[in-house]
């Protein structure tokens, strides 16, 4: 009996912190700044200005103290600050490291010649949760932000009936915990020990 108890305990345990996390889903840029402001966050922006041209797998960047990695089949391509999968109808996979707990961008479709269209998108994380929603402009955005596990991935598909699409992203943008500065007790505690180490 008490074993039964004790193990009736521990499920309750399981299923409550399992339960407990979650992903919520943003289509509003300025909601999910407040957000992750009040998560305590800063928000950083790759912009992709510093990328031009066509881009064999993986391209890689930096924004925050986050490293993204972008792959898609056929390579990626960059113009003026817009990011795009090469090849028309093609996903597009984001890998972040260290994983993020809150991770958006303004995602949409465009056609060949980067020209914004009414297309579906969906993002998918990599625990499957997904948002799926018209986008047709380039200040579309789609966010998430986890109380839980850390996103470590994206995948963005873009989709138009009888069109080709390439999915496209003019920004990505993460919440990232900024690193606090030593408080001044600290830095006089640790002055101290360097001096008594030269003694």
């Amino acid at each position: 009996m008490k074993q039964n108890l004790i193990a009736s305990a521990l499920m309750c345990v399981v299923v409550g912190s399992s339960a407990s996390a979650a992903v919520i889903r943003y289509t509003n840029l300025s909601l999910w700044g407040e957000d992750v402001a009040v998560a305590g966050s800063a928000v950083a922006t790759e912009n992709f200005n510093s990328y031009s041209g066509y881009y064999a797998n993986p391209l890689t960047g930096n924004a925050g103290g986050i490293t993204w990695s972008a792959t898609a089949n056929g390579g990626l391509f960059v113009q003026s600050g817009n990011f795009k999968a090469f090849s028309a109808n093609t996903d597009v996979t984001f890998n972040f490291a260290p994983g993020v707990m809150a991770v958006g961008g303004n995602i949409f479709g465009t056609d060949s010649g980067f020209n914004a269209i009414t297309s579906k998108i969906k993002v998918t994380l990599a625990d499957g949760s997904s948002q799926i929603g018209n986008a047709g402009n380039a200040a579309s955005f789609v966010g998430f932000i986890s109380d839980g596990v850390a996103i470590s991935s994206i995948v963005i598909s873009a989709t138009k009936t009888g069109s080709d699409v390439w999915v496209t992203a003019d920004n990505l943008y993460f919440g990232v915990t900024p690193i606090p500065a030593p408080a001044p007790a600290a830095l006089l505690g640790l002055a101290a020990l360097l001096n008594r180490r030269r003694r």
